[in-house]
């Protein structure tokens, strides 16, 4: 037998798009060949072993024990063989770059794929020099780019205003939203904003269009004894805007049938892909960190089955057809799974806020067809590329998942690349592996993706 054919007949490769992870089986049965010990591999970490690490961007370690004296064994880093499977697993990284395009038939079916799905996207510009703004004060007159991001507004789909500080966000948003109205594109925008800068808010949308109808929280209006009659005012109101707090847009609830809904869809996720990754014998870290996060949704669940439904009205009866947040970087710690460790940025964390944040805009996208939401921030990515995936999650979230990147690990491993070094630990006891996105990868392809909205 051949042996590519015996390769072929005994080690597979697998994709499992639950948990966007690889894995190799079969390569214990090739532990004689030279190539995968010694040339594309080492004694401690085989080729096959570098390939699925690769293929998972998560960085080469070799680890040894040393036992505590309560008889616990701890793993400390092999820094000389951790090293040279590093240098490894970058051959084989190279050697797969020169190999995918050698062939020719390969070479243009793959191409003719990424093109299909990725390399695929022109976008709009939009002009709004012919925008007339019936209503609007006449001594105020709007600058080139705010006209045109109000067209993109009106006439695309969700919106990210990346704009900088004193570019003029908030008269944009205003004339945005009235000029939708009046044309008929939204019924009640709500605009969503920080806490001190209602008030503010106000004036500024009242200096715009003074006669405009306006309803602004106060913080008495969200006190337990007049929050439900301020949540009925909206509903029952007809507003040109109505503006509140972030703090208070979060104490607004979604219903709880949709909250249920959605826990129990992450709930089927997440075990779906335990199940996988326990067929494909993944990492225990892996496995560990996907359970305890269906631990706390399945406590998330119980707790709001075990809660007394609110008669307080809830986001979807308010109206809402158009939302508009400020300063949207304050939702960026959204909750996302990913199976690479020691990563520098990428942090699990999860804020309330957030999660929030992400339910209403789902709902926003199922009744306006993802065109209802609008962002404004001068600060869309501050400190890590995540910030970017979160963007495109709160408001690309259908394109994400139609492009099969709804996934974070499947996002970064198309645009991002990732370069791992030893490195002191900050305690200065020993050394540690640190993985860190040294740049993108396909960055045309990704900025034009993120114009879409932005």
């Amino acid at each position: 037998m051949q042996p590519n054919a015996w390769v072929a007949q005994h080690i597979q490769v697998h994709y499992e798009p639950v948990t966007a992870r690889w894995s190799v089986t079969g390569g214990r049965m090739d532990s004689v060949n030279v190539r995968a010990t010694a040339t594309y591999g080492t004694k401690r970490r085989s080729f096959y072993d570098l390939l699925q690490s690769s293929l998972n961007m998560q960085p080469a370690r070799v680890d040894d024990y040393v036992e505590e004296p309560d008889g616990k064994k701890r793993a400390v880093p092999n820094v000389k063989e951790t090293r040279l499977a590093q240098d490894k697993q970058k051959q084989i990284e190279a050697a797969f770059r020169d190999w995918i395009f050698k062939d020719p038939d390969r070479r243009r079916r793959l191409a003719a794929y990424y093109n299909e799905h990725y390399n695929n996207l022109r976008p709009r510009e939009y002009d709004g020099s012919f925008l007339t703004f019936p209503g609007m004060n006449p001594e105020i007159e709007l600058r080139e780019h705010q006209r045109s991001a109000i067209a993109r507004i009106l006439y695309g789909g969700n919106t990210l205003l990346a704009h900088e500080v004193g570019a003029g966000k908030t008269f944009t948003m205003a004339a945005a939203a009235m000029e939708a109205k009046r044309l008929g594109l939204c019924r009640k925008p709500m605009f969503a904003v920080p806490n001190h800068l209602t008030e503010q808010w106000a004036s500024e949308f009242l200096r715009l269009y003074p006669s405009a109808n306006v309803l602004v929280a106060t913080k008495k209006d969200f006190e337990p004894a007049n929050r439900k009659k301020f949540c009925a005012r909206i509903a029952t109101g007809d507003y040109d805007a109505v503006i509140i707090g972030h703090s208070q847009f979060e104490r607004i609830p979604v219903s709880q049938e949709r909250q249920e809904h959605l826990l129990r869809s992450e709930i089927e996720d997440i075990t779906e892909g335990i199940n996988q990754l326990k067929r494909s014998s993944g990492e225990r870290f892996s496995i560990k960190s996907m359970e305890k996060t269906k631990k706390s949704l399945e406590a998330k669940l119980k707790k709001l089955l075990d809660s007394p439904k609110d008669d307080v009205v809830t986001f979807e009866e308010l109206g809402v057809d158009r939302l508009f947040v400020d300063e949207a970087h304050s939702h960026k710690n959204l909750y996302y799974h990913t199976k690479m460790q020691n990563v520098a940025g990428l942090s699990s964390a999860e804020a309330q806020k957030s999660s929030d944040m992400y339910m209403k805009c789902r709902y926003m996208d199922e009744q306006t067809g993802s065109r209802g939401i609008v962002f404004a921030t001068g600060t869309p990515v501050s400190n890590s590329m995540t910030e970017l995936y979160t963007m495109q999650r709160y408001l690309q979230h259908d394109t994400l998942e139609r492009l099969g990147l709804g996934h974070f690990d499947s996002w970064a491993a198309n645009f991002g690349e990732t370069v791992t070094a030893l490195e002191l630990a900050p305690e200065g006891t020993g050394y540690r592996a640190r993985t860190r996105f040294s740049k993108f990868f396909n960055l045309p392809e990704l900025m034009n993706l993120f114009r879409e909205v932005a």
